[in-house]
């Protein structure tokens, strides 16, 4: 799905890509949507046809070769790059050598977040957060994930999609937070900063994004839709929050199906 946050009111407005075209689904809300899996799958790289679909999109060859499928991915403090181990070097430098930013939000919960700077708020929204706050701008995808792993000890870094799915956490004072985390990270901060240089990490003085859904009704139970065990997906779409369209019949990852060819009718 596509997204954007009017500035206004913060509220995201999604689109779904059907074919060349780009289908407003807020506009859809409270209204009968199906989705149904042709059967058919396209690596989102080679295009080719597959039988399944591995790291939301791939097909197995490419998942296995490319940069973007590999596990510092999932694990930014593992990169490799400076290794001469990347497997593209040259997506790396794109993608993983350049800015990063370290960030706090609430989607189940407080939790600590890393995004490439091309990505706020997009990251924001696709975690269902409804409140954002970066606090650290660091050099490389790398030094994100080392000051993430020195937060988690104190916060969670994943999201429970369940809870998040649930409905809107109360407010957090992330500001707050923010500097009370500091001070306990501030060992781990000043040994990254020995190793890889004074400017690796840089503190931030931002403001607090917030960021609301189009939803008229949470679920009180999640059931999961999924294409690979039922083509059709039906019902009425009571809202979106992250990259979860929310059915009265239950709710689907649409990220996760990426790569599917699915018709749509409304």
């Amino acid at each position: 799905m596509v997204s954007s946050i009017d500035a206004a009111t913060n509220e995201v407005s999604y689109q779904l890509p059907v074919g060349d075209n780009l289908l407003a689904l807020n506009e859809l809300i409270g209204k009968e949507l199906t989705l149904e899996h042709t059967g058919t799958i396209n690596c989102l790289n080679c295009e080719k046809k597959t039988k399944k679909s591995f790291s939301q999109g791939f097909c197995f060859p490419c998942m296995k070769k490319l940069a973007a499928c590999d596990m510092c991915i999932m694990k930014p403090e593992t990169c490799h790059h400076a290794a001469g181990t990347c497997r593209e070097p040259q997506w790396g430098e794109d993608n993983c050598m350049i800015p990063h930013y370290v960030y706090l939000s609430n989607t189940s919960g407080l939790k600590v977040g890393i995004t490439r700077h091309t990505q706020i708020p997009t990251r924001w929204v696709d975690q269902g957060a409804t409140q954002a706050l970066p606090i650290f701008k660091v050099k490389t995808r790398l030094i994100s994930g080392l000051v993430e792993v020195a937060l988690a000890e104190f916060i969670a870094d994943k999201t429970n999609w369940r809870a998040m799915l649930k409905g809107d956490n109360a407010d957090i004072d992330l500001l707050a937070k923010s500097e009370e985390l500091k001070p306990q990270i501030a060992k781990a901060l000043e040994q990254i900063q020995l190793e890889y240089g004074e400017d690796a990490v840089t503190e931030l003085d931002s403001e607090l994004v917030d960021i609301s859904y189009p939803v008229i009704q949470y679920p009180t139970k999640i059931a999961s839709h999924n294409f690979d065990k039922n083509p059709t997906v039906s019902g009425v779409l009571q809202g979106i929050k992250g990259q979860y369209l929310i059915f009265d019949t239950g709710v689907i990852n649409i990220r996760k199906f990426t790569s599917y060819e699915v018709a749509v009718s409304c």
